[in-house]
């Protein structure tokens, strides 16, 4: 259950591009997290220059105006090293679906509970599947 922010620099990417990075984020999700195919809400926020920040080379890593900032926030309970080759795995793919720089793929997974998702009507539905459940 992610929900997913990317940021990045107007101009950047067109339609077409946002749609295929769009498409390549949950395809890295379904495979490597075993996220359903129908649990996809994503929303892409374009910013004007005078409103994106960043350092050009933190941690030696050389950033350019294709930056994109992926913040994921998703269930709890994966490991160390499942994040670590997520990681890996949605630069790589990045790279080879729509020729985005391994460099300008900036992610941040924020873990959570079920009882902060509400996914309509007012109601937290992961809680009532986790109690039919039994988890």
């Amino acid at each position: 259950m992610p929900f997913i922010r990317v940021s990045y620099m107007e101009e950047q990417y067109d339609t077409r591009l946002l749609e295929q990075i769009s498409k390549t984020i949950m395809c890295t999700l379904i495979t490597h997290f075993n996220v359903p195919e129908d649990d996809y809400f994503q929303v892409f926020h374009a910013h004007r220059a005078e409103e994106f920040f960043y350092s050009k080379n933190y941690l030696n890593v050389e950033r350019s105006d294709g930056l994109l900032y992926i913040h994921i926030t998703l269930k709890s309970g994966r490991t160390e090293q499942q994040k670590t080759s997520f990681y890996a795995m949605l630069a790589e793919e990045l790279s080879n679906t729509v020729s985005i720089r391994n460099e300008d793929v900036f992610v941040v997974l924020v873990d959570n509970e079920f009882d902060d998702w509400s996914f309509g009507n007012g109601i937290a539905q992961m809680l009532d599947r986790q109690t039919k459940r039994g988890d």
